[in-house]
């Protein structure tokens, strides 16, 4: 098996892991993703904010890779060494990287749902500038429906094209893609509210920022005022394990279950998502784990679970 050492941590990996995939085996300090997704073919390679510095290529061309390179686009070799938050050219690239991913994308977290679950929130946290350079009008789109219950603020979409992939890989026939290209690039369907398919909901849990929203909890609330848990139903058209976001006894949104990357554990199907939200369509397994460093922890990180009052009345 491989050898890959990453910021001084060494780690044997299966042949044809990426760096990126090799990062998260070891759990630390790993390089940020808008673009790759591990459950979706052809993900990863386009948003550039996972570069890292590979200071020697291998045992048998100890050379360093000339440029810095995309961890999730480029696989371990056997003796390979990389340096992520150790190397101060690579969190100056990464700094860059962000600030052209925010030179359209408008910082309007105070009235976006994504806001407190967004990745390119937290990056700008981490990498932003206080200040933008870019001193030219930035492209503006109108809202739009392209789906019955789905909205498009094509405003603040990065072109990660995960969306498209889902539609590839989980639809029997894409009916919206990228229109246009270089700046004038979007996300878009011919034909408005075109989008109608069993898993188009899981469009709204692969976006990285707020482009793509579930038009059922669009304003309801913000998510670290609602408490994520855990629960399951028997359905014939996905594994029915999902994510209950209550606001006291009400369920506000049905989402599927993230891990620690944020990624879906499990794609869900719409019937799942949008036509289960009673208490009672569900059986409750508990509180669902929060990272501590999130947003959503807060007043409720791991506290004792207590069913609501409905799911007692069934029992």
């Amino acid at each position: 098996m491989p050898k890959v050492t990453i910021d001084d941590i060494t780690i044997d990996v299966p042949a044809g892991t990426t760096i990126l995939e090799a990062a998260r085996m070891i759990g630390e300090n790993v390089p940020p993703a808008m673009c790759y997704y591990s459950k979706l073919k052809g993900s990863g390679g386009k948003c550039r904010v996972c570069l890292v510095k590979v200071t020697k290529g291998s045992e048998k061309d100890p050379r360093p890779m000339p440029k810095l390179v995309a961890s999730c686009r480029t696989a371990v070799m056997d003796g390979m060494e990389v340096k992520n938050v150790t190397s101060p050219e690579v969190i100056e690239a990464r700094k860059g990287v962000v600030e052209f991913l925010l030179v359209n994308h408008p910082l309007d977290c105070p009235v976006c749902d994504q806001a407190g679950e967004c990745h390119l929130q937290d990056l700008s946290y981490e990498h932003g500038a206080a200040k933008s350079r870019y001193e030219f009008k930035r492209r503006t789109f109108e809202t739009r429906d392209i789906g019955d219950k789905i909205k498009l603020h094509m405003n603040r979409c990065i072109l990660c094209y995960r969306c498209t992939q889902v539609a590839d890989q989980l639809t029997d026939q894409r009916v919206h893609g990228v229109l246009g290209r270089g700046e004038v690039s979007e996300i878009s369907t011919y034909i408005e509210t075109a989008i109608d398919n069993e898993f188009s909901g899981n469009m709204i849990d692969v976006c990285p920022v707020g482009a793509l929203t579930d038009k059922t909890f669009r304003f309801k609330s913000r998510v670290w005022f609602t408490k994520p848990v855990y629960a399951h139903r028997n359905c014939t058209k996905c594994t029915g394990k999902v994510t209950l976001w209550y606001q006291g006894e009400e369920v506000l949104r049905v989402t599927s279950r993230k891990d620690q990357w944020g990624e879906s554990e499990a794609f869900i199907c719409n019937e799942c998502r949008y036509d289960k939200k009673a208490t009672s369509d569900w059986k409750i397994e508990g509180p669902a784990h929060v990272d501590r460093h999130s947003v959503i922890s807060q007043n409720h990180y791991e506290l004792p679970f207590e069913l609501p009052v409905t799911q007692k009345k069934l029992q």
